[in-house]
């Protein structure tokens, strides 16, 4: 057994098991654990997810959004503790895998068209209406 194989043996049983499918354009919260002394609390976080990188445990994702009209980029760990769920709120069509083109829109040009025609692959998971 190679030294590779062992290292994703021992991370295996820390992966989150509940992620819904999430894809490059989608409009998603995130629901990420704060703690402010001896009190914690969920905050959510909903935004674009314009970026995905690494796999398994090192597995990152960037989530965009607007706020009083300059962008908020923030980087979550996927299989982090910290964050308690994902919800897909909005399913978008993109056809890069990378939507950092987002950071230089302004106005309607940033938003991204829905995805209705081809549902079909992403059947049976549902969006939080």
């Amino acid at each position: 057994m190679n030294r590779q194989a062992i290292i994703e043996g021992i991370n295996k049983d820390q992966l989150k098991n509940d992620v819904p499918r999430m894809d490059i354009g989608d409009t998603i919260n995130v629901h990420c654990r704060i703690v402010e002394g001896d009190k914690e609390r969920i905050q959510v976080f909903q935004g674009v997810l314009i970026s995905r990188r690494g796999r398994g445990i090192n597995e990152m994702i960037m989530v965009r959004r607007i706020v009083a009209d300059s962008g908020v980029e923030r980087t979550f760990p996927l299989n982090s503790p910290r964050i308690a769920k994902y919800e897909v709120v909005r399913r978008a069509d993109a056809r890069r895998a990378k939507l950092y083109f987002l950071r230089d829109r302004q106005g309607k040009s940033r938003r991204l068209r829905d995805r209705r025609r081809g549902m079909k692959h992403v059947e049976g998971m549902s969006t939080v209406s």
